[in-house]
């Protein structure tokens, strides 16, 4: 952990050297002051020597003066240092991020990322602060301080090293104990943030099915956890301080008690018993912040093997040593392909695919709820990876080419549609950084959205909310479509991501596509048989297995899961409204006309 971490401090070592070197001057100069005053004291006040006074004063205040200078410099490196280091560290964690497949991403929770991010990023930086002021400060004011009271008088020294020994033994009861407190209270920390989280982004949800309630208690329960945690660790927290001062008024009771003794047997002056009662408080409040340091340090050791544990893992998705860069067409093979999520489970959400799919054709993907859709469209563009068998687009293994490249010409619009707080034409260019207005406008008519575009007031600089919370569900679907198609792919996948938009509007996009981008191999998910029905073949999923694969009329009447399918949706009217007959039967009637003369 402490490799990990260190290894994003070089930038600052600078300042992270020069702090600890303005911690020790600041030391000397305050350590040296004690004898200047038993010097004012002994040489000055008792022999009436106001020349004495007056120059060893002048020689105290430049000694403060400069112990200012050196803690106000120690002060300004430190924050540069720590801070730095933080920014770092927030940087290395979110890049880093940014490699993860999906089966990183699924072991570290949303909620669990961002405390990582914040709260434990935080702790560091301040543990980092304290180490490089107090832990430095501490323990050499604590060893000179302790040097000078012995120069002074050793039998009264003894007193602060007894004193040191047992404070030493009670603080380190004290952290063994305290630490698995802290380290249990960042793990509740990710409930709490997860519960945040889930309620705003579902507040509309939240809101129409009255359940403010239900969340706030919600909220509470997370919240009484990491209040209930915070109190057990501050209850034994809070007896550093009664054994800390009943030591320290101890120390002061013996050492002017045997002091005062001393003076009268002329064995020490009066000046050397007030430095050592200096001393004194300087050896003890050294200790009070070493107690400080650890306390900080146990808080922080758990949010730095959590900050660890992100940057130290590894994406199960890279690049080869000698990717490939350039993708020969849109043409998709599966080869007795099996998936799983977890890789010492034993059952598998996809069984021995076995799929050839032509550069330009249209398929159609259609099963219940949880046949594992998604989840074989998501090995095309490697967001996983096979457990066994192969994909390959263009001939070639997905997992010989480059990421990125893969990535870039297969575009695929997620079942749950993101847009991102900007315009219009900032949301689009997510699909090609430097696409021109004309691109942006062709791509959105190709998606049917450059009508509803139009109608804003501001058009395609209409800004978007976060989530894209003022636009609709079909023109979230739309835009997202749109965006896709602006990175000119070889292939399209579409991930149930028609179903907020009415069926002529649907099959108007998929005559677009049709008659517009021919080339590019087309992956339609859906839950209406209206969305697939037409396209060059249709797949059938059913538990992770393919059930049937073939056109609509191939798999009529001799598929019983794709006919169920049909027969249930398009009885007594199902989905179709009259402009979609209208418009499904033209584009049914090229479809057919088209397969028939490839066929003949």
């Amino acid at each position: 952990m402490i490799k990990t971490l260190a290894s994003y401090i070089r930038e600052f070592r600078l300042p992270s050297i020069l702090t600890p070197v303005m911690m020790v001057a600041e030391v000397i100069m305050e350590m040296v002051i004690p004898l200047l005053m038993a010097s004012i004291i002994d040489n000055g006040v008792e022999k009436g020597d106001m020349q004495h006074i007056m120059k060893v004063g002048m020689i105290m205040v430049v000694a403060a003066g400069f112990g200012l200078l050196f803690g106000i410099l120690g002060g300004v490196f430190a924050a540069k240092a720590s801070t730095g280091f933080a920014r770092n560290l927030r940087k290395a964690m979110f890049d880093h991020i940014q490699t993860f497949s999906f089966s990183n991403i699924d072991r570290f929770s949303t909620a669990g990322l961002i405390t990582r991010l914040t709260t434990d990023v935080t702790n560091i930086q301040m543990a980092y602060q304290m180490l490089l002021r107090m832990f430095v400060r501490a323990p050499i004011t604590l060893i000179v301080a302790m040097c000078m009271a012995f120069y002074i008088n050793h039998s009264l020294a003894r007193i602060y090293l007894t004193a040191v020994l047992i404070l030493a033994v009670f603080l380190g009861l004290i952290i063994s104990n305290v630490t698995r407190h802290f380290r249990e209270v960042f793990k509740k920390y990710d409930d709490l943030n997860a519960s945040v989280q889930e309620n705003v982004s579902a507040i509309r949800v939240v809101k129409a099915y009255v359940r403010e309630e239900y969340e706030k208690r919600k909220f509470f329960r997370a919240s009484e956890n990491v209040y209930r945690l915070f109190v057990k660790a501050e209850k034994i927290l809070t007896l550093n301080m009664p054994i800390m001062m009943t030591t320290v008024y101890t120390c002061i009771l013996l050492i002017s008690w045997l002091g005062a003794k001393m003076i009268v047997s002329s064995t020490l002056t009066t000046g050397e018993l007030m430095s050592l009662l200096a001393y004194c408080m300087n050896i003890l409040m050294s200790l009070m912040m070493l107690s400080m340091v650890f306390v900080m340090i146990t808080m922080s050791s758990a949010s730095g093997q959590r900050i660890a544990e992100v940057l130290n893992e590894q994406s199960l998705l890279t690049n080869p040593e000698d990717p490939v860069y350039t993708i020969p067409d849109g043409s998709v093979t599966f080869s007795h392909v099996d998936f799983r999520y977890n890789r010492d489970s034993d059952n598998n959400v996809l069984k021995d695919i076995t799929l050839e799919i032509a550069s330009g054709e249209t398929i159609g993907i259609i099963g219940a709820t949880g046949s594992a859709k998604t989840t074989l469209v998501s090995l095309i563009s490697r967001l996983y990876d096979v457990s066994s068998g192969s994909v390959k687009v263009g001939g070639i293994d997905v997992r010989a080419y480059d990421l990125d490249t893969l990535r870039n010409n297969v575009a695929v619009v997620l079942q749950k549609n993101v847009l991102f707080s900007g315009t219009i034409f900032e949301n689009l260019r997510w699909g090609k950084e430097d696409a021109s207005e004309e691109e942006c406008i062709r791509a959105a008519k190709l998606a049917c959205a450059d009508e509803f575009i139009r109608k804003f007031p501001d058009g395609y600089n209409t800004h978007i909310e976060q989530g894209g919370s003022n636009v609709s569900g079909g023109q979230k679907q739309r835009l997202c479509i749109a965006r896709a198609l602006l990175k000119d792919p070889k292939i399209l996948i579409l991930d149930d991501s028609t179903s907020a938009v009415d069926t002529a509007t649907d099959a108007r996009i998929r005559k677009a596509f049709r008659e517009e981008i021919p080339g590019v191999t087309k992956i339609i998910i859906a839950q209406r048989i209206s969305s697939v029905m037409d396209a060059d073949r249709i797949l059938v999923l059913e538990n992770g297995a393919v059930h049937g694969f073939g056109t609509h009329e191939e798999l009529l009447g001799r598929d019983e899961i794709y006919t169920e399918i049909y027969e249930t949706q398009t009885s007594g009217g199902g989905d179709f409204d009259e402009a979609a007959r209208a418009a499904d039967a033209d584009y049914r009637d090229e479809a057919f006309d088209r397969r028939g003369g490839e066929n003949g």
